[in-house]
């Protein structure tokens, strides 16, 4: 997997973004925890449903780099800081780049989702995640 082929699907768990106006948008993730699983990530995967995710958890807070390297979507990249809470947002990575798209910061997780979602639910910059790994 992630040489020619995708990975299985990873378990799943729910998270939730809440908007500043109090808006939650609901979302199924795939939890990438493995060193190797988040090597891989969405790598050669032809779709992903506009409620569905990939969420990248680094265990602690650390600068997170991330590439669309035999990706084939266009995928929105959330980088989340250790209080769930959004710190920046890079819009539709274009497919197979190898450009390197950083977070600016330390943060605790990124979540990788359909491109074009985050204008589409309008998420912006402070916007809280509800998880497991985020204090509630």
């Amino acid at each position: 997997p992630g040489v020619d082929r995708p990975q299985p699907r990873l378990a799943e768990e729910p998270l939730t973004i809440i908007s500043r106006d109090g808006t939650r948008h609901a979302f199924r993730v795939e939890m990438a925890v493995r060193p190797d699983d988040q090597m891989i990530g969405m790598m050669f995967r032809t779709s992903m449903q506009p409620d569905e995710g990939m969420l990248f958890d680094w265990g602690a807070p650390r600068e997170s780099a991330m590439w669309m390297r035999n990706t084939l979507i266009p995928l929105d990249m959330v980088f989340i800081a250790a209080d769930g809470r959004i710190h920046r947002i890079h819009e539709r990575a274009v497919p197979l780049s190898l450009a390197t798209i950083e977070s600016r910061g330390p943060v605790r997780a990124t979540l990788e989702l359909q491109g074009g979602t985050a204008e589409r639910l309008n998420l912006r910059v402070g916007d809280r995640l509800l998880h497991r790994i985020f204090p509630s």
